[in-house]
C-alpha cells in the first residue's frame, strides 16, 4: 500500500468509525516496529515513524549512548548465591561515546543516537501489518461504540428485530449489536416470527473477550412494568406511580399502582377509554391475566385488593410483626381468591409481602364449634 493510498484509507475508517487518528497511527507504527524485528531478526532498539503528510514510512533503530558496554553484573542473593543481572539495555542496541560522537559531536551519555534502517521491501510487510492494525482497532471501537450505547440500557425495554435463532436461542437486532434472548425467557406458549419486530426488557450488558453481551427477556417483572410506563402517560409525567409489579409469565401478573393526585382514578387510567390502554398491554403480553391493584398504605385494604378478582374480602392483619394475615371471603369468591394451583393467594402474598390464609365464614364457624367440642 502506498502512502497516499495508506492515507486515504486511514482517514476513510477514522471518519466512518469514529477512531482517532492518533490511536490508529500509535498503533500502526507499534505494530510495524514489532514486525520488523520479527522480520529481520533486529537485536536493537527500533521505532517507526510515519509521515501523516505523505503516508511515508520510516524504520530507525536508535541505541543507548553508553561510556562502556553494560554486560550485566554480578550481585548476591538474601541466601549468599551469586547472581547474574542482565543489562539494562541490550548490548546490541548500546553505542559507545567515542563512536556516537563521530556521528553526533556532542550527544552525551545516555542520550539516544538513530540510524535509518528502512528494508527496500518493508512496504509490502508494512501493508499487511496495516490491514491487521485497521481490522483490530475497526473491531475494538465498534465494541466501545456498542458498549457506550447499551450500557445504559439494562432494566430497559427495546424494539428489535427478530433476526435468526437456534436451538436454545433468539437473536434479537438491536441496530448496532445484537441481543440474546433465550427461548426460556420467552411468554409460555407465545409463537414468533422471524423478520418480525419485537420488544424485549434488557436484563443485562456485559462485556465480553468476544464482544458486548446483551441479555434479554420477555418474561421478566420488568418487562411488564416498561410495558405500562410506555402505554400510560400519566406514569410517566409521574401522576399515578407504580408501586410493584408481581409475576407469574404467561398466567397473571398483579401491578399496583396509586394517584398522586385525588382528581386521578388511577385504576382508570390504566385501563383507558374504552379499555385501550390496557386492552395494548395484554395484547402484548399475550394474553396473560393482568390485576391492577389500588396500593393503599392501609394494609387491610391492600391486601384485600391484592386478591383480585376475588370481591367483597374482609382482612385481619394477625400478626404484624410476623406479617401474617387472614382474609374472609364468600364461599362463592373463595376460589378466585386462591386461584388456579395456589397461583393468586401466592402473587397476592408477594405483592404485599404478608402470608395471606384465605378462609370463608362458614370454614371459621366450623373451626370455632370443632373447638368448642
Amino acid at each position: 500500500m502506498k502512502g497516499k493510498e495508506f492515507l486515504k484509507a486511514l482517514e476513510h475508517i477514522v471518519e466512518e468509525k469514529h477512531i482517532s487518528k492518533e490511536t490508529v497511527l500509535t498503533a500502526m507504527e507499534n505494530a510495524l516496529a514489532s514486525a520488523y524485528k520479527k522480520n529481520f531478526d533486529s537485536k536493537t532498539n527500533v521505532k517507526v515513524k510515519i509521515n501523516e503528510e505523505t503516508g511515508d514510512i520510516k524504520v530507525y533503530s536508535y541505541y543507548v549512548v553508553v561510556e562502556n558496554y553494560d554486560d550485566g553484573h554480578e550481585e548476591i542473593d538474601e541466601n549468599g548465591n551469586s547472581i547474574k543481572v542482565p543489562p539494562t539495555v541490550n548490548k546490541d542496541a548500546q553505542i559507545l561515546l567515542e563512536d556516537a560522537q563521530k556521528m553526533v559531536p556532542d550527544i552525551q551519555i545516555g542520550e539516544t543516537i538513530e540510524q535509518e534502517v528502512t528494508p527496500e521491501d518493508f512496504g509490502r510487510l508494512s501493508a499487511g501489518a496495516a490491514k491487521q492494525v485497521l481490522t483490530q482497532k475497526i473491531r475494538e471501537a465498534e465494541r466501545t461504540a456498542i458498549m457506550e450505547e447499551f450500557q445504559d440500557k439494562a432494566g430497559e425495554m427495546m424494539l428489535g428485530l427478530l433476526a435468526m435463532e437456534d436451538a436454545k436461542n433468539y437473536y434479537v437486532d438491536l441496530g448496532k449489536s445484537r441481543g440474546i434472548l433465550p427461548k426460556s425467557e420467552m411468554i409460555p406458549g407465545e409463537n414468533v416470527k422471524m423478520g418480525t419486530s419485537i420488544k424485549v426488557y434488557i436484563t443485562k450488558v456485559e462485556e465480553t473477550t468476544k464482544g458486548p453481551l446483551i441479555l434479554c427477556s420477555r418474561k421478566h417483572y420488568g418487562f411488564v412494568r416498561r410495558l405500562f410506563e410506555t402505554e400510560i402517560p400519566e406514569l410517566a409525567d409521574g401522576t399515578i406511580e407504580l408501586y410493584s409489579v408481581i409475576r407469574e409469565p404467561g398466567i397473571r401478573s398483579k401491578v399496583a399502582v396509586y394517584s398522586n393526585d385525588p382528581h386521578v382514578d388511577a385504576i382508570g387510567a390504566c385501563i383507558g377509554a374504552g379499555g385501550s390502554r390496557i386492552g395494548n398491554i395484554l395484547k402484548e403480553l399475550n394474553g396473560e391475566k393482568v390485576d391492577l391493584i389500588l396500593y393503599s398504605e392501609n394494609k387491610e385494604e391492600f391486601i384485600a385488593n391484592a386478591l383480585s378478582p376475588a370481591k367483597n374480602v374482609t382482612v385481619n392483619i394477625l400478626d404484624p410483626v410476623k406479617k401474617e394475615a387472614l382474609a374472609i371471603v364468600t364461599d362463592d369468591n373463595l376460589s378466585l381468591a386462591i386461584g388456579k394451583k395456589g397461583s393468586n393467594i401466592k402473587l397476592a402474598s408477594k405483592l404485599t409481602k404478608y402470608h395471606i390464609e384465605v378462609k370463608t365464614l362458614s370454614q371459621i364457624n366450623e373451626e370455632g364449634n370443632r373447638e368448642e367440642r
